[in-house]
């Protein structure tokens, strides 16, 4: 069985009603988890009599991993096997679910497994990333992309070809298939974070004792707005949380870091 969350702030009704069709009858859906951070309330959701819909309303914006935290507390008190932390603008078939959860049942140890993800125009995203450095966030955030292209692209693991199975260290928060168990001994977000770090940090601490898997037999769409390069106020929070980050791994001295970094580079040679 699987429980879904989705954190909404201000979100479009049409990405809403969306993921509702999308997973309307799946039979392995417990719950459906909607935690609202918005200014107001979604009369459509607070009003909706779907019994496997759970619509919570926050009152604030209390932030991703926080909010997502609401409805991982409640996963980790069912009996449900998997947790899909899922963003409202990615687009996915209802067989994926499917082929996700029976390859983590066979596989035990892995304890988040992350689907090739793409652009509309389907294109790859970009997103199995080495564990950043304090220069992964300096180059990204100020130094124009030819200058940064070549260290860029080892950083996301292009040399992968994105094609395969591999254990990575890094998988972006805005499709995290993640197993239950793992999250009762792991944790789960750590709430320090407002945006845009927890999910570096969750899956690094889950890589240090499960698989963090990039699985690309199956895909999902997702629009990816990339707000942080786009509104200064989204970066500016965006480098605050990862300050945050650097803060809790010892910024230059996380030798973590480069023993995990250099094992996964190590696959590729």
């Amino acid at each position: 069985m699987i429980n879904i969350s989705l954190v909404l702030y201000n979100t479009s009704m049409d990405d809403i009603g969306r993921v509702i069709k999308t997973l309307k009858g799946y039979d392995k859906l417990q719950t459906l988890f909607f935690i609202d951070n918005s200014p107001k309330k979604n009369e459509y959701l607070e009003n909706l009599s779907e019994k496997n819909i759970k619509y919570i309303f926050t009152g604030k914006n209390l932030g991703y991993g926080k909010g997502h935290n609401i409805a991982m507390k409640e996963s980790m008190k069912m009996n449900v096997d998997f947790h899909l932390v899922l963003n409202p603008d990615i687009y996915f078939e209802i067989e994926i679910l499917e082929k996700l959860s029976v390859f983590m049942t066979s596989q035990p140890r892995i304890g988040h497994l992350m689907p090739k993800v793409v652009y509309p125009d389907n294109s790859t995203q970009y997103l199995c990333k080495l564990l950043p450095s304090p220069f992964n966030l300096f180059a990204r955030s100020f130094l124009p992309s030819k200058l940064y292209q070549k260290l860029n692209e080892k950083y996301e693991l292009r040399i992968s070809g994105y094609n395969k199975v591999i254990n990575v260290p890094y998988l972006s928060g805005c499709f995290m298939f993640l197993r239950v168990s793992c999250l009762k001994e792991v944790g789960i977000f750590d709430e320090r974070f407002f945006m845009y770090s927890e999910d570096v940090d969750l899956t690094r601490r889950i890589h240090k004792k499960y698989k963090t898997v990039f699985y690309p037999d199956v895909s999902v769409i997702h629009r990816h707005e990339k707000a942080s390069f786009k509104s200064l106020k989204m970066k500016l929070i965006h480098i605050v949380n990862m300050i945050k980050y650097f803060n809790k791994y010892y910024w230059f001295l996380d030798f973590e870091r480069l023993r995990i970094n250099q094992k996964i580079l190590n696959q590729f040679k």
